[in-house]
């Protein structure tokens, strides 16, 4: 092999890296609550599912509003900077990309998810 291919190898690999550290990692602004602090502190603000619809209707925390992660650009106007953000998805990983893009064009850094997601969840849910 020669330089060039070692050199866009590494570019590549790096790349990578970069990638899966960025989507796997926490952000500093963004808490993450055990089931306990999540429901001490949801009720007295935003509290957003962004699961899609049909995972949102086979069963969500009361009270939650569906805002799922593929609509969140679209919808970014109904968050309010000044109360906080209670986020929670399937396991956690949703939630961090919707507190990165919350945080970038909205303003706040009120933002909070749920460890473990609603797979973990053990407190009152609805149905539709």
């Amino acid at each position: 092999m020669s330089i060039i291919s070692y050199i866009l190898w590494g570019l590549i690999i790096g790349t990578i890296a970069v990638w899966l550290f960025r989507r796997l990692s926490t952000p500093k602004y963004l808490d993450s609550l055990s089931q306990r602090q999540f429901i001490e502190g949801y009720r007295k603000s935003q509290l957003i599912d962004v699961r899609e619809q049909r995972e949102y209707d086979g069963g969500h925390i009361l009270g939650a509003r569906n805002i799922p992660l593929s609509q969140l650009k679209q919808r970014l106007s109904e968050f309010r900077k000044d109360q906080d953000i209670y986020l929670y998805d399937h396991s956690g990983a949703r939630s961090k990309q919707a507190a990165r893009l919350i945080k970038k064009k909205v303003g706040t850094d009120r933002l909070f998810y749920l460890k473990g997601g609603f797979r973990k969840w053990t407190g009152k849910v609805k149905k539709k």
